[in-house]
């Protein structure tokens, strides 16, 4: 006889203590399906948060590679909620592989990868809230993936760099960013920015692509990818001026600051 579902509001409300009692393949495989529900309660409130915190807890040690396939897999899920929900699934494996190093072969870190590169500009549904589905913020969860990402390959950053440039300046963007998702991607750059090792050029060279994406503008509405990448380019230059809160400025602040007050002046002419 299957055993029953684990009561998982009882579990929300004790703060997610691990079930020791439950076998670990029962557990994964009812956390995979409901990461992937439309219910916003079931996904976000139980799921992710209890994925979150057990696998920082070291739960999930031993199928941390099973995790990270099953988030890259979900990036061309057919329902956006699954999408959107992979690259936090990722970021967790992503943050719990660099704290225990080994956890994950080199070459399965550098397959997820690949696999997000294909997606993270490319996403169609930017959507950050949706009223039945609830969080969607697939660009915002994108960021934190791209972050992780670049803990976990250093010798990514540079081309994780360029990908939140392609990915703000996706002309096929239909949504503007209206839930905060500007600000997550200006974080995920000072985190990318704050790592030591990129010299001043390749600190601001991934602004190439904004500037090329923005030299034929003219006159007129500013279409929504336009929009969406001032915002964000606002966004960062308040990140780089004033830091994070437990990582302060990354180095070559001051110089990419300088290139992004340059784009900035594009529309808004009249700064400084």
């Amino acid at each position: 006889m299957p055993a029953a579902p684990l009561d998982w509001p009882v579990l929300a409300a004790a703060r997610f203590p691990y079930p020791e009692a439950v076998p670990p393949p029962r557990l994964v495989a009812e956390l995979s399906g409901m990461l992937a529900s439309p219910d916003p309660v079931v996904r976000d409130d139980h799921a992710y948060t209890a994925l979150a915190r057990w696998t920082r807890e070291g739960r999930f040690d031993t199928v941390l590679v099973e995790w990270g396939d099953l988030g890259a897999e979900r990036l061309g899920h057919a329902e956006p909620q699954a999408r959107s929900f992979a690259p936090l699934l990722l970021r967790c494996v992503l943050e719990r592989a660099v704290v225990v190093p080994g956890a994950v072969p080199a070459d399965r870190l550098q397959s997820w990868y690949e696999r997000f590169g294909v997606w993270y500009p490319d996403e169609r549904d930017t959507r950050g809230w949706d009223d039945r589905l609830g969080w969607l913020h697939a660009v915002a969860h994108g960021a934190d993936a791209a972050a992780a990402f670049g803990a976990a390959l250093p010798e990514r950053r540079v081309e994780l760099l360029r990908l939140c440039a392609l990915r703000v300046t996706a002309a096929h963007a239909d949504h503007r960013y209206t839930q905060t998702e500007d600000a997550r991607v200006a974080r995920a750059v000072c985190r990318l920015l704050a790592a030591p090792g990129l010299d001043a050029t390749e600190a601001a060279g991934w602004l190439d692509v904004v500037a090329g994406a923005l030299e034929d503008g003219g006159p007129g509405p500013l279409p929504v990818w336009a929009f969406n990448t001032f915002a964000t380019l606002q966004s960062l230059h308040v990140h780089l001026t004033l830091g994070l809160a437990w990582e302060g400025v990354p180095p070559h602040a001051a110089a990419v600051a300088d290139r992004v007050a340059a784009l900035l002046r594009l529309p808004c002419w009249w700064l400084a």
